[in-house]
């Protein structure tokens, strides 16, 4: 009896064994250990920027699925009463958050260190709408950290905001949109760069 338990406990293990052999090693989830979003605006005659770095997001490898946020209050254009009309123009205690949630167009290879051009189609959404949206960017493993860098356009009437003007000088409805982020599947792993 006691040979027959063992017997079973061998098989048990093997069939354990070759089952947990046969799942990657490569983590299937990471998340923001470092995000940054930048926002690039004009005017007649000037550009500025706002800068967040309190952009989170985690990538799925397994099912492809990407979703990240910013708080809108964060972003920070160097000048308070620009960032005070910007907040009021955005709504932001109605609408705290802009989010983004897509899945990847193709698979990403995990054992590759090379930097991977990566298309994720999703849903933006800013100011309580949402928009089907394609953003386009690289993504490459440096260690056990991934580094994703991307950047899209997007219309403001398409968020129902309308563009902020003083006298006759009106901010371009266009805004150019960047996210840099390092992500892991260890929060506690230090970034390699």
């Amino acid at each position: 009896m006691k040979a027959l338990s063992t017997t079973r406990k061998a098989i048990f293990l093997s069939v354990m064994g070759a089952w947990m052999l046969s799942i990657p090693l490569a983590a299937q989830v990471v998340a923001t250990k470092q995000g940054e979003v930048t926002f690039t605006s004009h005017v007649p005659l000037h550009t500025f920027s706002g800068v967040s770095q309190e952009l989170v997001g985690t990538i799925n490898f397994a099912d492809g699925t990407v979703d990240f946020y910013v708080d809108l209050a964060s972003l920070n254009t160097g000048i308070g009463k620009r960032d005070k009309d910007m907040r009021t123009t955005l709504e932001v205690k109605k609408y705290p958050f802009a989010e983004f949630f897509g899945s990847l167009v193709k698979p990403v290879d995990q054992n590759s260190l090379a930097s991977q051009p990566v298309e994720v189609k999703g849903s933006f959404g800013l100011h309580g709408v949402k928009e089907e949206i394609t953003v386009r960017g690289t993504l490459q493993r440096t260690g056990s950290s991934w580094q994703l860098d991307a950047s899209w356009s997007l219309n403001l009437s398409d968020y129902n905001i309308t563009p902020p003007k003083l006298l006759v000088m009106k901010v371009d409805e266009r805004q150019e949109i960047s996210i840099h982020a390092i992500l892991s599947s260890d929060p506690k792993q230090p970034v390699v760069r």
